[in-house]
């Protein structure tokens, strides 16, 4: 089966009986118009003479056509009412089965993600409508197709050649919607990443405010967003214009039809063959019968763009899942609360607590010339142990971080932990097994509260300690709101050095076994960074391992691995390395100087 089928499938079945009430209560919005024009064919024969006429029974006719478009209409309401639940069930449960891929899959999220955040949202938005609306649309389809097969033996038992004129044009546009399937399916893929691409653009704007107004580079900014305004608008008008032309072929086959009918059922109507009702019965149910084509045509072409956007989502999850994961039911609850999720454990079943972490032979490449990356890295975290690695920007001291944690892909290399080799670090090193505090902090428009434990249960006891350990209780003790301050959008309200420090109680209020810190006191200044390291190395975890070249942090580590373009230049206690590593003395001497300079500069 076709992924698009696949996905359409699981969705229409994930919540089956309110799928099937909503369709069934779509049926009669599509059927009751056979009612309105038997109705309207009798009375029309009444009043033609081709009946006996009779005041009573014509009002009791008019009366009968009023009720049924009546019914149609509460009906339509109704159904619309439920239905919008097995929408918005379908959309959660795609959008949900994206997001736990990325949280959770197997494999670094990195690979797969966008170049942007704006690009992942409109997918989530775009591809994940586009997708639901193809499967709501088969309850349209089957609703059509059953109101014009009844008219169609209605009809051709008042008069066959009529009829045969009403089919054909419908058979034609079916051809001409599998004919412009593929051309659909190009120009909505170009549309969805030029809409995506405005949206990351206007993302970035917003994070980089100050930037482009110290630059002086408003303007340019500006023209750029027009710039790319006008590539979507381009493809979007690309787009509505391959599927308002099907549309309109459609509608202009229909009204060909509709002439065509005219003209047939004028003799017939002279030979006394065809009587008015017939008429008024024909030109009632041609105007509904144009739903059937439309339906067909917007399935038609609705089909490559369902593709499409199924191919983008499932571009999101993890290498070894498809379409089969992207559509699975893992539950929606939309009335009432989920099912209470088993109680959170320190560390993750398996493993045992942290003795010995060993990487051998880590590769990651970032380019295919092979220049850049980390190479042949072996890398041993003991119990206890505080490991820093240090180098010159551009090392690879982050990506060896980020590799060991599953975090970037490897091309080459093993991991294991306590000896036993782990197949998905990005999975296994997860609190409380491992920590992270990465080198840019992510904070959220929300409570300090809330950005410290991202969902996790914990006191306020274990907060203030995670706060203590960061050298962030002062800091706080002058926020009038204490832990329900909001932080603003990535933390604008804090400080450089606060954001780092909350970003590392993150981490610390995870109470695991391995803390890893990048980079994590390059705002801070020199007693506060002092401060931050003796309390971690004292009463933190016991394993740690940093990134950093500051002095306060190579002067504690029980080991320093000192990265030379990618590559171990030296391995030991600092006082080794500086008699035996040229690097490392190199950059022991910059950091000294630097550190004399800002403690002069203060």
């Amino acid at each position: 089966m076709k992924p698009v089928m696949l996905v359409a499938t699981r969705l229409a079945t994930f919540d089956l009986r309110r799928y099937l009430v909503g369709a069934l209560l779509w049926m009669p919005v599509h059927v009751i118009p056979l009612a309105g024009g038997l109705v309207l064919r009798q009375l029309f024969d009444q009043l033609s003479g081709h009946r006996p006429v009779g005041l009573e029974l014509s009002l009791w006719l008019c009366a009968a056509f009023v009720c049924v478009e009546v019914v149609r209409g509460v009906m339509i309401v109704v159904a619309w009412t439920y239905g919008v639940y097995w929408w918005c069930a379908a959309a959660t449960l795609l959008r949900a089965n994206v997001l736990r891929s990325i949280l959770t899959a197997r494999g670094p999220a990195a690979s797969r993600l966008p170049h942007s955040s704006g690009e992942s949202l409109a997918r989530l938005r775009d591809d994940v409508g586009d997708t639901v609306d193809f499967t709501d649309e088969s309850v349209t389809l089957a609703g059509t197709t059953l109101f014009a097969t009844a008219a169609l033996v209605i009809m051709a038992s008042i008069d066959p050649m009529i009829t045969l004129v009403l089919v054909v044009p419908m058979l034609a546009v079916g051809v001409l919607s599998r004919t412009l399937r593929g051309p659909i399916a190009r120009l909505h893929r170009r549309s969805r990443e030029l809409g995506a691409a405005v949206t990351a653009y206007i993302g970035d704007l917003f994070g980089a405010v100050l930037a482009i107004k110290t630059a002086g580079a408003e303007e340019a900014a500006l023209e750029r967003l027009r710039e790319h305004n006008r590539r979507r608008r381009d493809a979007a008008v690309k787009d509505r214009l391959a599927t308002d032309l099907l549309d309109a072929t459609t509608g202009t086959t229909i009204e060909l039809s509709i002439g065509l009918v005219l003209l047939l059922a004028a003799p017939a109507m002279r030979g006394g063959e065809f009587t008015v009702g017939d008429l008024a019965l024909f030109t009632s149910y041609i105007g509904w019968l144009t739903a059937l084509p439309r339906a067909v045509g917007a399935t038609l072409y609705g089909l490559p763009q369902a593709a499409v956007s199924v191919d983008r989502l499932t571009r999101l999850m993890a290498r070894h899942e498809d379409a089969g994961d992207l559509s699975r039911n893992n539950g929606v609850w939309l009335h009432a609360g989920p099912p209470h999720p088993p109680a959170a454990t320190a560390r993750p079943d398996g493993g045992g607590p942290l003795e010995v972490l060993e990487a051998r032979g880590l590769t990651v490449r970032h380019d295919d010339h092979g220049r850049r990356g980390v190479f042949d890295v072996d890398l041993r975290l003991e119990r206890g142990a505080f490991t820093v690695v240090t180098g010159a920007v551009g090392a690879g001291k982050t990506t060896l971080i980020r590799a060991l944690l599953g975090l970037l892909p490897l091309h080459s290399g093993t991991i294991s932990w306590n000896g036993v080799p782990v197949d998905d670090p990005g999975t296994f090193l997860v609190p409380g097994r491992a920590a992270y505090a990465g080198q840019v902090p992510r904070l959220f428009s929300e409570t300090l509260r809330e950005n410290l434990l991202l969902g996790r249960a914990a006191t306020d006891d274990e907060i203030g300690r995670a706060l203590e350990l960061a050298a962030f209780e002062a800091d706080l003790a002058e926020m009038p709101d204490g832990l329900d301050t909001i932080v603003g959008p990535r933390g604008v309200r804090l400080s450089g050095g606060q954001v780092q420090r909350a970003t590392a109680a993150r981490a610390l209020v995870r109470t695991p076994d391995l803390l890893v810190v990048d980079d994590l006191s390059s705002a801070l200044d020199v007693e506060t960074e002092r401060l931050l390291w003796e309390r971690i190395a004292s009463r933190g975890p016991e394993t740690v391992l940093v990134v950093s070249h500051r002095q306060a942090a190579l002067e504690r580590a029980d080991q320093v691995v000192v990265l030379d373009r990618g590559r171990v230049a030296g391995r030991g206690p600092l006082g080794e390395l500086l008699e035996s590593c040229p690097e490392m003395r190199r950059l022991w001497s910059a950091e000294r100087i630097t550190e004399a300079e800002e403690g002069a500069g203060d």
